[in-house]
This record gives structure tokens, sequence and C-alpha cells, in this order.
């Protein structure tokens, strides 16, 4: 039974663990091992200002965390908190776009429709804080997902990462709607849930 609650800090080891494991086995196909592993290195991770605005979610299998994501009122585009540095002011939902962070999913939990759930939720905690549009910065195996949940492409570029290397992701947008239908259920096919948004 998959229930969906928003994360707290005694989370914060369990979510490392999956984002690791996410980062790199959901990335075959897309990126070198290389570029998996820096990025999950380097930008992947928890960023604990969500956890602190109850913004991040997880969606729990019989009390094991098998997906995370999450939204944000804050400037932060993309990034753990290894990856911060200063302070992260609020956005105006008046002008700016909220963001869609952080979506991770358990390698052997892929393709159930987690991440539609969670972007789901996102979607209407976003609007019912003012927001009219949402931004994201995706990885490659990521854009699936985002696609089919209404973001276009709207600026593609590399992130710059020690080795040196270099790993493409893409910044997408999408106006905020009222979702259609009812809330997506777990194994209702559609894009397949992974990691995509650092």
């Amino acid at each position: 039974m998959f229930e969906l609650r928003p994360a707290t800090p005694d989370d914060i080891p369990a979510l490392q663990g999956l984002i690791a494991r996410s980062g790199v086995a959901l990335s075959v196909g897309y990126y070198t091992r290389e570029q998996a592993d820096a990025i999950t290195c380097h930008v992947f991770g928890v960023d604990s200002q969500l956890i602190a605005d109850r913004t991040y979610h997880v969606i729990e299998d019989n009390a094991a965390i098998a997906a995370c994501g999450g939204w944000s009122r804050r400037r932060t585009l993309f990034g753990g908190d290894q990856a911060k540095a200063g302070p992260d002011p609020l956005l105006d939902p008046a002008v700016d776009p909220a963001r869609i962070r952080a979506f991770f999913v358990e390698p052997a939990m892929a393709r159930r429709g987690l991440g539609r759930m969670l972007m789901y939720r996102c979607l209407r905690e976003a609007k019912a804080a003012g927001f009219r549009s949402l931004e994201l910065v995706s990885t490659l195996p990521g854009e699936p997902l985002y696609a089919a949940s209404g973001f276009e492409v709207t600026e593609r570029f590399e992130l710059s990462l020690p080795g040196p290397i270099r790993v493409p992701v893409a910044r997408m947008r999408r106006s905020i709607a009222d979702p259609a239908g009812g809330a997506p259920t777990p194994d209702a096919g559609g894009a397949p849930s992974r990691g995509g948004v650092a």
C-alpha cells in the first residue's frame, strides 16, 4: 500500500541512499557512468530547506521510502545542500514560477506511476500557494516524465562538474491549470517514474 506524506528530517539518511541509487541506476542509457557518478555526487541530494518548508514529499511502500520529490517557493532551482551557498529567498507567486525539485524513485520501483503521484501533489500545492507556473531543471532520464506532465523545454545547457565532466540537462516550464481528472494511481502506465530533477 503506497502512502504519500511530507518528508521529515528523520528521513534524510534514507533519502540520501535512495537518491544515490536512483541517480546512477536510472541514468543508464542516458549518461556515461562518469557523468552519472559526477552529478550524483556533486549535485543530487536532499535540500533540507524543502523539508523545513514542508514542500518535499515521500511515497512509502510498506514503510520503506520508494520515491521522493517536491516543489519549492524559493529561488534555488536545483541541487542538494552540498550545492548551495548563501540565502535562498522566497519567490513572488505573482511573477515567479515555483520550482519542481528533486524527483527520484527507487530503481526497483520505476514505471509504477510514483513520479506522477508526486507531480499531482506538487501541482495542487503550488497552485494553492498562488503560483501560476512551474519551472525545473531536468536530467535526460527525467525528461519523459516532465514532458508527459505538461512541461516544455525552454533551454538546454551543460553542468560543468569536477573531473572535468560536463553533463547535459534541460530547463523546462509549464503553466499551472487545474489537474485533469482524479489523482494518478500507481501502476497506471504512462511515462516512467525516473530520477530527474537535480
